[in-house]
C-alpha cells in the first residue's frame, strides 16, 4: 500500500470559489476603492524598481520559474513519476492540476478584457486577471505540500510548508513588482489555484489509499 495525500477540508474549494467569484465582480465592475488600491501599490513599486534596475533584472529572470512552460513540465513528470510507482491517486490528481491550472486562468485572460499596468517593466499584451505565474506558483506550491505531508517527519512537513509558502507569495510579489499585474490579480491567481488543487485533491480521492 502507498501512503496518499490527505484531502483538503471540503469547505476549502466552496470558500475560495466564492472568494474568486466576489474579486472578479469587483474587478469586472472596476470598483473604484479597489482600483485606488491597485494604483497606489503599482505606483509605489514603480519607484522602487525604477531606482533599483539589478533587482528588477534578477526578478524578471526569476518569475520565470512560474512560467506555463516549467509548471507543465514539472506536472507532468511528477505525473509520470507517480504512474509508474503505480500511486493511481496521486498520479491523476497532478494530471488534474498540470491541466486544470493553465486552462482556467487562460481561459479568463481571454474572457475578461483586464489590461494590465502601462509601461511595466515587462511587456505582456494579454489580459491580467488572474495571474497566470500566481495561479500556476499557488498550484505547484499546494499540491507539492498535499503531496508530501503523508510521506514525512514534521520536520520535513515544515520544511516544505515554509518553502513552498515562500515560493508561492514570491512569484505573486514579483509580477506585482514588475508591473506585469495589478494586486488584484495576484490574489485572483491565488484564489484559482487554491479552489482548483482542492477540487482536483477530492476529485482523484487523495484521502484514501492506494492498493
Amino acid at each position: 500500500m502507498h501512503r496518499c495525500p490527505a484531502r483538503p477540508p471540503a469547505a476549502l474549494p466552496l470558500v475560495a470559489l466564492a472568494a474568486f467569484g466576489v474579486l472578479l465582480g469587483l474587478v469586472a465592475a472596476d470598483w473604484p476603492p479597489l482600483v485606488r488600491w491597485d494604483d497606489t501599490v503599482s505606483a509605489a513599486l514603480r519607484d522602487y524598481g525604477t531606482a533599483r534596475p539589478t533587482l528588477v533584472d534578477w526578478l524578471r529572470t526569476l518569475t520565470s520559474l512560474a512560467a506555463t512552460i516549467p509548471f507543465v513540465a514539472v506536472g507532468a513528470a511528477a505525473t509520470l513519476l507517480f504512474a509508474v510507482r503505480r500511486e493511481r491517486r496521486s498520479a491523476v490528481f497532478c494530471a488534474l492540476v498540470t491541466a486544470t491550472v493553465p486552462i482556467a486562468w487562460g481561459v479568463m485572460h481571454w474572457a475578461l478584457h483586464n489590461p494590465r499596468p502601462v509601461d511595466g517593466f515587462v511587456v505582456v499584451e494579454s489580459s491580467g486577471f488572474p495571474s497566470g505565474h500566481t495561479s500556476n506558483a499557488a498550484a505547484f506550491a499546494f499540491a507539492l505540500v498535499l503531496l508530501v505531508w503523508p510521506r514525512a517527519g514534521a520536520a520535513t512537513r515544515a520544511a516544505t510548508l515554509l518553502a513552498a509558502t515562500a515560493f508561492a507569495l514570491f512569484i505573486g510579489f514579483s509580477r506585482v513588482a514588475l508591473l506585469a499585474h495589478w494586486p488584484t490579480d495576484v490574489i485572483g491567481g491565488f484564489l484559482l489555484a487554491l479552489a482548483l488543487v482542492s477540487v482536483a485533491a477530492r476529485v482523484a480521492n487523495l484521502g484514501r489509499v492506494d492498493g
